[in-house]
């Protein structure tokens, strides 16, 4: 299922960077504005929304699912490997505690090197 999902997320985000570079900017008509009159505002009056702005917006929403469904399987795999379920249960709490360390006692220095304070 997750190689399925994948193959899909790559298909859609060769579709969206195509889809966005076949657009026209909005500033490509700016010209056309100062000088022959045609608008009355300097990007034009964009009216309803094209087939290629839908287009884009289903393909980044489908894009951004497929994110949420791979990021899904990818934490599903990794608690399955490690044999919990919970993502609370496989932090780490920190480096073992090591019992037989040597101790300085207090008001010791710890070195003879170390001046004694004023």
């Amino acid at each position: 299922m997750e190689t399925v999902i994948l193959v899909i997320h790559v298909l859609i985000a060769i579709a969206l960077v195509s889809l966005i570079l076949m657009q026209q900017g909005k500033g490509a008509e700016m010209g056309a504005a100062f000088g022959s009159g045609a608008s009355s505002t300097v990007f034009g009056s964009q009216g309803s929304a094209s087939f290629m702005t839908r287009g884009t917006a289903a393909l980044a929403t489908a894009f951004f699912l497929t994110s949420l469904a791979l990021a899904y399987f990818s934490i599903q795999a990794r608690s399955v490997e490690k044999g919990t379920g919970s993502v609370l249960e496989r932090v780490d709490t920190g480096a073992p505690v090591v019992q037989d360390m040597p101790s300085i006692p207090m008001g010791a220095p710890a070195s003879s090197d170390v001046p004694a304070p004023n």
